[in-house]
């Protein structure tokens, strides 16, 4: 192929030499575009980074191009309606529909196989009623007995996302959005911005392991910084975070690039610096003191609502925090369960794929040991994961969620076209970038309306679900509710997939058969496994497999 490129080239300039002797004008023209096309293909031969472009100079090439093309032709030409990923087009297009207050009927049937295995379905009732209108706004009262301002919430919010990972437009349509429709915005861990006040949506404040917001200079929790920002009206709830479903226990950092004025002031942090968020928080080192840390915060923001969330990882981590509650008197007022099929968040591909529980498991394993240590009652749960439409609602719903985020349904709303560059700032719609040309075309006025209309509809959807199913209130939805093909031969009842647990099972043995073994594992006074917990010849905690005594 080199030695084909070279005869090629020197034809080629021999041709336009006679052409140039022959036809002027059209030699010259033939001459600017050959010669340009030859000196690459000499670089290509002499450069030794990629043996293909070495080997077939010029042409070699397209593969770049084609690699670039690919996932474009795929999304917009070749994959169906069902089967884009990570969001297919079926949901991307009802979302958009919604947004825009389009007609989002479906016409001539389902494009889904209802025969294959693990479809799931809602089931209707012979008691089915019309849905009016002033029952279409369903409210939960989030805040437990030591909560002095409880917050009435939406069934359906938006979910973590920070400003630096979303443009100051995207935050500020989304919190207008908020507010128009009367449901509630997540700060995400980079703080609440001046973009997430701008508009008086309210607010739920994320602290993270990076304290942003209300760090000392060291990165450690402060008090005061805390005080300063909590006592805004249109704060009403804090969630800690402990992990994120894109990247469970991995932390993060902000390189300094990116760490420009206005964010580091916004995060309390200095300009132009690497700042970690280091995977585990600083504030507490075990379960108890985790208890104690909601306290603080409770009684320094003068009773707001005060919870956590997770991406569930070995169940006996999460039993080890009821068993802190139960110990310590202290509940958190909810807790938010996110799903390993992550968000918005970029994360290795090892995090992405192969690291922490699927939403559904992690949420069912949540409720099933708040109800087996009888807390439950006490504790609203938030689900967050893949919530598009008003089946996903209910179908968590019926797992024992109360209410949901949604982030990737909201970044659509926005516009967002799933071009799959949130991590490299040249987002072609101003949602996820922080350059000030793509930022422009994202109008807030346009843009939060279409963020109102998507929660509006979306949860009018949901509602008509359960007055089909006869239900009158979202507390009544149950897991005798979904039904599920398990093979071409069997269907069940999410009862019967998932059983319910008796209320304080937990407390005493014997146990659930499920969860025997993680709940005598679990321990209040550390987020490990006891049996993973030995002593080294040095006086040390290591860590043992569970096999060791």
């Amino acid at each position: 192929m080199r030695v084909a490129f070279v005869f090629a080239s020197a034809f080629s300039l021999l041709t336009i030499v006679i052409l140039i002797f022959l036809w002027q004008d059209k030699g010259l023209i033939l001459l600017l575009i050959a010669v340009p096309l030859i000196a690459i293909g000499c670089y290509d031969m002499l450069q030794t980074k990629h043996s293909l472009r070495r080997n077939f100079p010029l042409i070699g090439r397209g593969r770049w191009f084609m690699e670039f093309v690919r996932p474009f032709v795929r999304q917009y030409f070749i994959e169906s309606d069902i089967d884009g990923a990570p969001v297919n087009r079926m949901f991307r297009s009802i979302i958009y529909q919604r947004a825009k207050c389009n007609l989002d009927t479906n016409p001539y049937g389902t494009k889904i196989d209802t025969y294959r295995q693990g479809y799931e379905w809602f089931a209707h009732s012979m008691a089915a009623f019309h849905l009016k209108d002033k029952d279409s706004d369903p409210r939960v009262l989030i805040g437990g007995p030591s909560c002095k301002k409880p917050y009435s919430a939406s069934i359906l919010n938006i979910s973590a996302m920070s400003f630096g990972a979303l443009s100051n437009n995207a935050i500020r349509a989304l919190n207008k959005g908020a507010k128009m429709g009367g449901f509630a915005h997540n700060t995400g861990e980079g703080s609440a911005s001046p973009f997430h006040l701008e508009n008086d949506g309210d607010l739920i404040w994320q602290i993270g392991t990076g304290y942003f917001g209300c760090r000392t200079e060291t990165g450690l929790f402060s008090e005061d910084a805390f005080v300063e920002t909590v006592m805004c009206d249109h704060i009403k709830m804090v969630e800690i975070k402990l992990s994120q479903g894109a990247k469970p226990g991995h932390g993060g950092i902000l390189p300094a690039a990116k760490n420009s004025p206005t964010i580091a002031k916004i995060r309390g942090v200095k300009p132009y610096t690497t700042v970690d968020s280091p995977p585990a928080h600083s504030a507490f080192t075990t379960p108890i003191e985790m208890m104690h840390y909601i306290q603080k915060l409770r009684d320094l923001s003068e009773g707001k609502p005060i919870g956590f969330k997770l991406c569930v990882g070995r169940p006996s981590d999460f039993i080890a925090l009821c068993k802190a509650m139960v110990k310590t008197g202290i509940k958190p007022d909810f807790i938010t369960v996110d799903g390993a099929e992550g968000g918005t968040g970029a994360a290795p591909l090892e995090f992405s794929n192969s690291v922490g529980m699927p939403l559904r498991d992690g949420l069912r394993l949540a409720c099933d040991v708040l109800t087996g240590f009888d807390l439950k009652k006490d504790i609203k749960v938030i689900a967050v994961g893949k919530v598009f439409t008003g089946f996903h609602i209910a179908r968590l719903l019926s797992l024992g969620a109360d209410l949901c985020y949604s982030a990737r349904g909201m970044m659509m709303a926005l516009g967002c076209v799933q071009s799959l560059i949130c991590n490299t700032n040249e987002c072609p719609t101003g949602v996820a970038t922080q350059k000030e040309n793509l930022i422009k075309g994202l109008v807030v006025a346009d843009k939060s309306q279409r963020v109102a209309n998507f929660h509006r509809e979306t949860v009018q959807a949901f509602m008509q679900i359960i007055a089909a199913a006869g239900l009158t209130d979202t507390t009544q939805i149950n897991r005798t509710h979904v039904f599920r093909r398990v093979d071409q031969t069997c269907i069940k009842r999410y009862d019967e997939l998932f059983p319910y647990l008796t209320p304080g099972c937990l407390l005493r043995e014997p146990y659930t058969e499920y969860l025997e073994k993680d709940t005598k594992e679990a321990s209040a006074e550390s987020f490990n496994p006891e049996h993973c917990i030995a002593r080294n010849d040095k006086g040390l905690d290591v860590i043992n497999s569970p096999n060791e005594t």
